[in-house]
């Protein structure tokens, strides 16, 4: 947590925490408050163990966790810069917590149930941990925990602009992270509940007609899936109301691949009222 002025809320993707934002925190912290949060289940984060119904790691639990952080931290009012696995987590908060979310930044997502009912072949090869980690306890756990430092290079290094984006220090940090007692179980957590109870709670925003209702920007790499498989801006006008955004020359790590042009985009977004 560091700057001042109004709140910010940063949240993390998979399998990382919220040292992906090293190289821009500095910048945005001259304008905003910025909480830097890691979600459940990842970072030094509580751990809680997976249940049958995946409640644990639900989208709903998880923004929750976020909104209780932000009152007991005295913000009542916020906004939310997220990426992938975090950017779920803000969707949701957007949802349940309307009146606390002001704007929101959501990096190379297309919404879970959509990107779920379009899987492609090509899809599925890019995003294969999405299939492996929801498979039941305890494969995934064990076949992660037994070596993090592969596990990461698997899922990281396998995107198009490999490892090059990231630090030494940041790697160590994830690794760290990964090899802590619970963070695979967390990670598999986080997974399953976006496979099942979260595609439950996503259709019913649809079947109420609850839209995300605060100004959304996307954005996402050039070079990923969500540009090769999805159209993310289209997904996104279907379930919130004031939607814009565009494709960055980049991969999916936005933060680390091209952190100078993300906070060019999202600072006039940003600070808007």
């Amino acid at each position: 947590m560091g700057g001042s002025g109004p709140a910010l809320l940063l949240l993390h993707g998979h399998p990382q925490t919220h040292v992906i934002w090293h190289k821009v925190a500095a910048s945005l912290a001259e304008h905003f408050t910025v909480i830097a949060a890691d979600l459940r289940g990842y970072g030094d984060s509580s751990k809680p163990d997976d249940d049958t119904e995946h409640l644990n790691y639900a989208k709903r639990t998880m923004a929750n966790d976020m909104a209780e952080l932000m009152t007991v931290l005295g913000f009542e009012r916020f906004k939310v810069l997220a990426h992938d696995r975090g950017a779920r987590v803000a969707h949701r908060l957007g949802v349940d917590h309307a009146q606390r979310v002001a704007r929101m930044v959501l990096l190379d997502i297309a919404p879970t149930l959509a990107m779920y009912r379009g899987t492609s072949e090509a899809f599925a090869r890019s995003y294969w941990h999405w299939f492996f980690l929801i498979r039941p306890q305890p494969l995934p756990e064990l076949l992660i925990s037994s070596d993090p430092a592969q596990y990461l290079e698997s899922v990281m290094g396998a995107r198009s602009a490999g490892m090059a984006p990231f630090s030494v220090e940041a790697l160590a940090e994830y690794e760290r992270c990964l090899s802590l007692p619970g963070t695979a179980t967390g990670i598999c957590g986080d997974y399953r509940a976006s496979a099942t109870i979260d595609l439950v709670h996503d259709q019913a925003d649809i079947d109420s007609g609850i839209k995300l209702s605060c100004p959304l920007k996307v954005m996402w790499g050039a070079e990923g899936a969500i540009a090769a498989c999805f159209d993310a801006l289209d997904e996104w006008c279907k379930v919130a109301s004031h939607v814009e955004g565009k494709s960055l020359p980049c991969g999916h790590y936005i933060a680390e691949e091209l952190p100078e042009q993300l906070l060019e985009e999202v600072l006039p977004f940003l600070l808007k009222a």
